[in-house]
């Protein structure tokens, strides 16, 4: 039986590849930075953080990381041999498409994931591990999220719906897609040594996905059409949000050719109900 170790177990991708695993038949070590109960005995939990808590670890066929790439690469430099003979990594789309934002934050989060994605190519190549990186879109879908989640549960409590301007194209990925790519990719030796985007299996404009959001919600919510023009207000009086509002008229979309042919993964369109929103147990 394959032994895998999955980090960032306690994340959304996590929340969706353990039960893959287990029902695939792989013995799962999942790691958490505090300690966890064990509701399924086929899966075991660690203690410990990347890259200087680590366990010991017993032999390993693969690891599964959701965690940052750099601290991922950081652990493996240490290591005098090969750990796992496989690596699956989830980097972002965003290591594209904030490359050249005009926004600076948005633009040290492409060179970080960036420096960890050739960071982690060169530590498994000096131990001689396959690797494959994932560079997912906006992932959603087990209620888990930081993207469109919190805009539905704020939606849910205010019964507001502020749906932005934007021409810009959107490809949500569903979280249990991304998860079971790196469940095909972490078996597929034709997923060695590639960097593979993943995007749902939909694009859809910006206001269409808002749309979609607010018909999910089992409570009625009034739809509140931003203006364009109040755009320049909105970056300076919420700072944080000024990356995302600047990109609302670029496309945000993958190429799924590669995880379609060589992972077998066909994304799901972009059809959410309430439960997209909850965290199932």
């Amino acid at each position: 039986m394959m032994c895998a170790l999955v980090t960032g177990a306690t994340s959304q991708l996590g929340h969706a590849v353990l039960p893959l695993l287990v029902d695939d038949g792989v013995g799962v070590i999942a790691l958490s930075r505090t300690s966890r109960p064990a509701p399924d005995a086929r899966i075991e939990w660690l203690q410990g953080e990347l890259p200087a808590a680590m366990p010991a670890l017993p032999a390993l066929d693969a690891i599964i990381s959701f965690g940052p790439l750099d601290g991922l690469a950081e652990w493996l430099s240490t290591q005098a041999h090969a750990p796992a003979r496989a690596v699956v990594a989830t980097s972002s789309m965003s290591a594209v498409s904030k490359r050249h934002s005009n926004v600076p934050e948005d633009r040290a989060v492409a060179e970080r994931l960036l420096r960890g994605e050739a960071a982690l190519r060169r530590e498994c190549e000096r131990l001689g591990m396959r690797w494959t990186l994932l560079r997912p879109t906006m992932i959603y879908g087990v209620g888990l999220d930081r993207n469109l989640t919190p805009i539905a549960r704020r939606a849910l409590r205010s019964r507001l719906f502020p749906i932005p301007p934007g021409r810009g194209l959107r490809q949500p990925v569903h979280a249990q897609d991304v998860a079971q790519a790196a469940l095909s990719a972490m078996r597929s030796e034709a997923a060695a040594s590639r960097i593979i985007e993943l995007g749902g299996g939909e694009r859809l404009r910006v206001g269409e996905m808002f749309r979609r959001v607010r018909a999910s919600l089992d409570r009625s919510t009034l739809p509140l059409v931003v203006p364009s023009a109040a755009l320049p207000l909105a970056s300076r009086l919420l700072p944080r949000l000024r990356g995302a509002l600047s990109r609302l008229d670029h496309d945000l979309v993958a190429d799924n050719t590669v995880a379609t042919e060589v992972l077998g993964v066909h994304p799901r369109p972009f059809r959410p109900s309430m439960s997209t929103w909850q965290v199932e147990p």
